[in-house]
Order: C-alpha cells, then structure tokens, then sequence
C-alpha cells in the first residue's frame, strides 16, 4: 500500500512540473502590442518585459497619439483627435477588443508573444 501511495505521489509531481514547463517554454500568455498606423505595423511592445511606466509619442500628418505602456498593459493617455474614443477606451491588457483612433489611423491590438524587444521599431 505504502508503495503504491509513493508512486501516486511521484506520478502527480511528474505531471505537475511537465505541465508547468509547458505553460513555460510554449507560451505562457505574453501579451505584446502591435501598433498599426494606416494598416502598417508601426511598432510592437512585449508588455510583459516592461519594467517601469512609460510613454511615447505616435506623430503622423493626420495628428498626434501619446501612448503609455506599464508592465502588462498599454493605453492611449492622450491625443489631439475630436472625439478622444481611443483615450477613454482606457488601458488594454487582455481580450480582443483592441484601442481604435479613426482620425489618426491608429490602431493597437494585443497577439500572442514573440521574441520581441521591451520596446521595439
């Protein structure tokens, strides 16, 4: 009986570790946002390797987007557009609802993670 218990318990360990290293090296849920302008990817962010708060701007003829990123999320905080529906669409960091400014032509949606720098061109 005792050794029967040992081998249940080995057993669940084995499979515990088996499925963490899984979530681990195949995609454990990185989020990194692709921004678009007119259709061509802009600029992407792994949000799961930003380390501190901070902001950058998105400049185009058609106007001006700030965007602000922390660990796991990113928001438009400001922008010069009429309507201002992409700054109070508010922080995105998860789901499939991605922050649109029509005006500007701008769009960030999330996708599964790469090997992408913490903010890259």
């Amino acid at each position: 009986m005792k050794t029967k218990t040992l081998a249940i318990i080995i057993a669940a360990v084995f499979l515990v570790s088996a499925a963490v290293s899984a979530l681990f090296f195949f995609g454990g849920g990185r989020r990194v946002a692709e921004l678009y302008v007119d259709g061509e990817l802009y600029r992407t962010v792994d949000l799961d390797l930003v380390s501190r708060r901070e902001s950058f701007t998105v400049e185009t003829e058609k106007g001006v987007n700030v965007i602000e990123v922390e660990r796991g999320r990113i928001r438009v905080s400001d922008a010069d557009c009429p309507d201002k529906v992409c700054v109070r669409t508010g922080w995105l960091s998860g789901g499939d609802m991605p922050i649109v400014c029509l005006p500007h032509g701008l769009v960030i949606r999330l996708s599964p993670g790469g090997g992408v720098d913490a903010v890259s061109r």
